[in-house]
This record gives C-alpha cells, sequence and structure tokens, in this order.
C-alpha cells in the first residue's frame, strides 16, 4: 500500500518506493504497459511468482490506484488487468530502469 498509517511521506522519493518498490510489482507494470493481460498471461511471463503472491500484488496495486480489474460476465469469469492512468505514467520510470540496466549488462558482461 503507498499510504503508511493513513498518510504519504514527506518524501517523494519514498512515495515511489510504496508504489512501486518490490520487484513483482515492477514486473506487473511492465507486462501490463503493453496493454490488458489475464491473470495467467501475468503469472506466466513474470515467472517464479506464485498464485498467492501475484493476487497479493495486483490486489495492493489496484487499492494504490496502479491497476485496473474487468471482470467479463462470461463463464467461467474472464478477468483482465489493466493499468490506470496513474500506472501508466510509471512509463517513464521503467524506461530509465531499462536504460541502466542495459547499460550496466554492457559494462559488466562477466556478470551476465
Amino acid at each position: 500500500m503507498i499510504q503508511s498509517r493513513g498518510r504519504l511521506p514527506k518524501c517523494p522519493v519514498e512515495v515511489t518506493l510504496y508504489a512501486v518498490g518490490t520487484r513483482w510489482k515492477i514486473l506487473i507494470l511492465r507486462d501490463l504497459m503493453d496493454g490488458k493481460k489475464r491473470f495467467g498471461e501475468l503469472q506466466r511471463s513474470i515467472g517464479g511468482i506464485s498464485q498467492k503472491v501475484l493476487t497479493q500484488q495486483l490486489r495492493a496495486m489496484e487499492e494504490d490506484g496502479l491497476v485496473e480489474r474487468t471482470v467479463h460476465p462470461v463463464i467461467p469469469p474472464h478477468v483482465e488487468y489493466s493499468l490506470t492512468e496513474t500506472g501508466r505514467s510509471l512509463k517513464p520510470i521503467l524506461d530509465a530502469m531499462w536504460a541502466w540496466g542495459e547499460e550496466y549488462r554492457e559494462k559488466h558482461p562477466e556478470k551476465i
């Protein structure tokens, strides 16, 4: 949850870390930048994340206004996740992380 005891931290960097501070949230954001995804698609794409943890992370991100959950009334239920406008506004941060990661990999090929 972004809010800590009902109030946002004073430091903007800390607010951002609350929003995207876990490895899983970053990877969920990465995958949803391309558009809507079903739960199973996210789980396969992220790899290594349990169903329980993915559910927890998606719920927290939905509560924080980063992710929307759409349930289509069919049998079996069809649920899709997508980014809200606030979630999409994190794209420059993810782009910067991508660029930094690429540069780091180039400078440290022995770690690949």
